[in-house]
């Protein structure tokens, strides 16, 4: 399986009504992704999304659609991290000049045995343990 990871950035546009080209591009992306069957998640996105989505963009989601995308998305395949996971993101947050919280992505899809990870907050391009990140919005 070429499973691709997709950070929450990615899913809270695909919902934002006032992200423009970028609600499209993460539209189009998430549909093929579903399609292709490809996708996987982790617990801290589902969590990261819900919050986002339902308290910081402009026309947030209702608690219950928020939930309902939250259940849709579990049904990828979801990275739910360890303490073991938490200190191997600690260590290469350290090493790598990361945030904890970008580290543990990272580490997710390094769980999940991804090939790709779609974020806009790493830099496209770069390789962590074999995952490719890929920021859909570059041109």
């Amino acid at each position: 399986m070429n499973a691709e990871f997709v950070d929450s950035n990615i899913h809270v546009y695909s919902r934002d009504e006032c992200a423009g080209e970028k609600r499209t591009l993460a539209l189009e992306l998430l549909t093929r992704i579903w399609h292709d069957t490809t996708g996987a998640t982790s617990i801290q996105v589902l969590c990261e999304f819900y919050t986002v989505v339902t308290r910081k963009i402009a026309r947030p989601l209702s608690p219950e659609d928020a939930v309902q995308v939250v259940h849709n998305l579990a049904q990828w395949r979801v990275h739910e991290p360890t303490a073991a996971h938490v200190e191997r993101a600690a260590r290469r947050a350290a090493r790598s000049k990361l945030s904890l919280w970008d580290a543990m992505i990272i580490e997710s899809a390094v769980a999940l045995g991804c090939a790709t990870l779609w974020s806009e907050d790493l830099h496209h391009g770069a390789v962590y343990d074999g995952v490719r990140v890929r920021n859909p919005f570059k041109k």
